[in-house]
């Protein structure tokens, strides 16, 4: 067993003022019942760098049904690996066991816990080494040499407000880079999304990726096709709300990752790509979270009609039918872009009655269309124009209305037929 580095209170920048109120009480509480507890991974990364993170995730010594005892508030979700969401109103806080890497291919959970080691890499290209089941319970320091790379490895401890560094994540972080631990080549075919998260990484951060990891990608970014194409697809979902597209599929095109997924993208990409990307990190920085108006189908549109994949007016695929590369591309997010698209002539079409426009800011689509307008259109004096409409009538509309009109149809009680009994003369 290797000793971690303690970095004290006093060596670095992190504060509990920073830290989500909710996830310190999740963590004060399991402490409460002597079981270890540590704010982890993306959090601790996040709060070094100054930045604010996404999520506020927890390792814990606790199983997920202990876990659950200690909270009402909390359900247990996932089939390859049990996790406990702890719920605050809309708001979760992750609470994940500690677990350590199993031998690739492994189909059941092994009895006993053993210590893990840093991958040797004497079995590298073992066509089985693609993870396909991961629950198996383990110590903080076999927690840490399991994850991707070093940055997303620290533990933040409440009690004594220090981080806890098995791997050299903090002198990685200080050096800004991206390094994996253990092997490259092996843990990129353990996972191939590794790979697309080590580019979207370094874009996001601004950080350089170690060689050894480049050269891995370099070697294996084919592997990519192994992964379930949804998974994929919500990685590229991610890139594409993080706020930094651009750069990111940049680095995408330069590493062959965008070829991997999509052959064809590469041969197509115009300035007018680059600018729809850009125009989705302008968007997105200007909120401090992500906003629920970026929604898929609006990503899928700036991906896809840059490319002349999409036809911009009606929002049919073109020659790809309903994919992007490998990855298909669901139904509802291809149907939803079209209404927004079907929507644009609506929304320019500054001659059409006030009746006109009230029906079109009533439609389901409406928000998401002025979104649209919003990052494509090059129109800002339109939109405003709409959004001032739009809170005018928000005005107008008497409280629970909106409560009424999308309230369920009352049932129609049927009436009951009198019985006739024979012989019984009906009198008009």
């Amino acid at each position: 067993m290797s000793e971690p580095v303690i970095i004290a209170r006093s060596d670095h920048p992190i504060s509990r003022q920073n830290i989500d109120a909710d996830a310190l009480k999740v963590l004060y509480r399991l402490r409460q019942f002597d079981h270890i507890a540590y704010l982890v991974g993306g959090s601790v990364r996040d709060l070094l760098l100054g930045r604010t993170p996404k999520d506020f995730d927890i390792g814990t010594s606790a199983h997920p049904y202990q876990v659950k005892r200690l909270f009402r508030n909390c359900w247990i979700i996932g089939r390859r690996f049990r996790l406990a969401h702890v719920k605050f109103g809309l708001k979760v806080i992750e609470v994940a066991t500690f677990r350590r890497q199993i031998p690739a291919g492994s189909e059941e959970e092994p009895a006993a816990v053993q210590p893990v080691q840093p991958p040797s890499g004497d079995a590298l290209d073992d066509p089985d080494l693609l993870i396909h089941h991961d629950n198996t319970f383990g110590t903080p320091e076999e927690d840490a040499f399991r994850r991707d790379f070093t940055l997303n490895a620290l533990f933040y401890d409440i009690e004594t407000r220090s981080i806890i560094d098995y791997v050299g994540g903090i002198a990685d972080i200080r050096a800004g880079l991206i390094r994996c631990i253990g092997v490259p080549e092996e843990r990129f075919q353990e996972d191939p999304v590794r790979m697309l998260r080590a580019v979207a990484l370094a874009a996001r951060l601004d950080f350089t990726i170690d060689p050894p990891v480049l050269q891995a990608i370099e070697r294996y970014h084919g592997e990519l096709a192994r992964s379930a194409p949804p998974r994929l697809m919500e990685e590229i979902y991610k890139v594409l709300r993080a706020g930094f597209a651009e750069n990111a599929f940049r680095r995408l095109v330069d590493t062959g990752l965008l070829a991997a997924i999509a052959p064809e993208v590469p041969g197509r990409i115009s300035p007018a790509f680059w600018q729809s990307l850009a125009s989705i990190d302008n968007y997105r920085r200007s909120f401090k979270r992500n906003p629920e108006a970026l929604a898929n189908a609006i990503l899928l549109g700036s991906l896809l009609i840059p490319l002349g994949l999409l036809d911009q007016h009606h929002g049919r695929t073109k020659e790809l039918g309903a994919r992007f590369g490998i990855l298909p591309l669901a139904r509802r997010d291809v149907e939803f872009l079209r209404q927004i698209l079907m929507l644009q002539r609506h929304l320019r079409d500054q001659n059409a009655s006030a009746r006109h426009k009230r029906a079109i800011i009533h439609r389901s689509a409406f928000p998401a269309a002025l979104t649209w307008l919003e990052l494509h259109g090059s129109a800002p004096e339109l939109v405003a124009s709409w959004r001032a409409l739009q809170a005018e009538i928000s005005e107008q509309t008497p409280e629970g209305i909106e409560a009424v009109r999308d309230a369920p149809p009352r049932r129609k009680r049927r009436r009951r037929r009198r019985r006739r009994f024979p012989g019984t003369v009906e009198t008009g």
